[in-house]
């Protein structure tokens, strides 16, 4: 293999825009060569080097391409990725990686099958607060955990007709949307539960899909609660986790997507640095001794998935998300949706 990766970027919105182009366009082992823009041209002003196309075929027909991203809408996520995978290809895909189980399956087969790398771009492993979150456990600077709670809200009181996220053909939802991001850290910090208990919502007015949700997943012994709304015009602690020497709290949002928003290049000394105001409190008591510490945010770090994809591929092994890391995100959405239609919790299978 050359010791540049040439990569296809299948569509240039959001995550294209913000995420994965500035990401891969700075990393030095990689080439952004290509670029799907299916309306506009606002790619070829940016990336002016970058060859610049309109449908997908042209990164499937294209020999010099070897890894394809596909961060198109949730529900072509499996077509392209097969797709990928059967012209040869190494292939990233977005969140949620698939919209079903059994799709998640046949891809994981098929990238066995092909000797493809296939990985899925969870970059929120890499926000500032998860990696402190990481290192206070590690630490076990609050003893034992006895419960994890994590909130990822918003302020969206109006539904966006045009946008395919928020449209009940297409399969989305906010479970698949900030959910995936949110089931994906928790099963990071604890594996699979051995059950789910999950209330599903629509909230707002003429809302087709849910926008409100709250999971719960059991341990034996941990309590682990997620939560996500688009209407919280003032949001509480994004992290809550107490123990049994004290409990640590954590607001704010990390600062890599806005700062990635403004065209900063990701990378360098200063990056991912969260202001002090937003750092989080650890409010300690051991042998009758009470301590509370202002506890600094490690800095966030997402150009740490492409140089951990880079690695993966060198070497020949797996990446640090697999493609499993998506199917056992998937069967816990699937689990979560059975829960809130039966009213009931649901046991998770020991073997998928």
């Amino acid at each position: 293999m050359e010791q540049k990766i040439r990569v296809g970027l299948a569509s240039f919105g959001m995550s294209g825009k913000i995420f994965h182009a500035p990401l891969l366009a700075h990393r030095q082992y990689f080439i952004l060569s290509h670029i799907i823009e299916r309306s506009t041209d606002l790619a070829r002003t940016i990336y002016p080097h970058v060859k610049v196309g309109r449908t997908f075929e042209e990164l499937l027909e294209n020999n010099d391409i070897d890894l394809i991203i596909v961060n198109t809408p949730d529900h072509t996520h499996f077509d392209f990725a097969r797709r990928a995978l059967e012209h040869g290809k190494h292939v990233v895909v977005e969140k949620p990686f698939t919209q079903t189980v059994d799709q998640a399956h046949t891809l994981i087969t098929l990238a066995k099958e092909k000797g493809k790398l296939l990985s899925v771009f969870h970059n929120r492993r890499w926000d500032g607060d998860f990696l402190t979150i990481k290192s206070l456990l590690q630490q076990k600077k609050l003893g034992r955990l006895v419960e994890f709670i994590s909130h990822y809200d918003r302020f969206r009181p109006v539904v966006q007709n045009n946008s395919w996220k928020e449209q009940s053909a297409s399969g989305a939802g906010l479970l698949y949307n900030l959910g995936s991001h949110m089931i994906d850290q928790a099963l990071f910090l604890f594996g699979m539960p051995e059950a789910v208990t999950a209330h599903l919502a629509k909230i707002r007015e003429k809302a087709e899909v849910d926008d409100w949700y709250e999971l719960r997943f059991h341990y034996p012994n941990v309590l682990v609660r997620l939560n996500s709304s688009y209407l919280v015009r003032e949001a509480g602690p994004r992290y809550t986790l107490h123990g049994t020497e004290g409990s640590f709290f954590k607001s704010g949002i990390d600062p890599q997507e806005e700062e990635m928003k403004k065209g900063k290049i990701p990378g360098g000394l200063h990056w991912g640095n969260e202001d002090g105001a937003w750092w989080g409190v650890c409010h300690r008591e051991v042998n009758g001794i009470q301590n509370r510490e202002i506890i600094p945010t490690v800095p966030g770090n997402y150009p740490a998935f492409y140089d951990m994809l880079w690695d993966s591929l060198l070497k020949g092994i797996e990446p640090l998300v697999t493609g499993m890391d998506g199917l056992r995100n998937l069967i816990i959405i699937e689990a979560a949706q059975k829960s809130n239609l039966e009213q009931r919790t649901i046991a998770i299978p020991k073997n998928y």
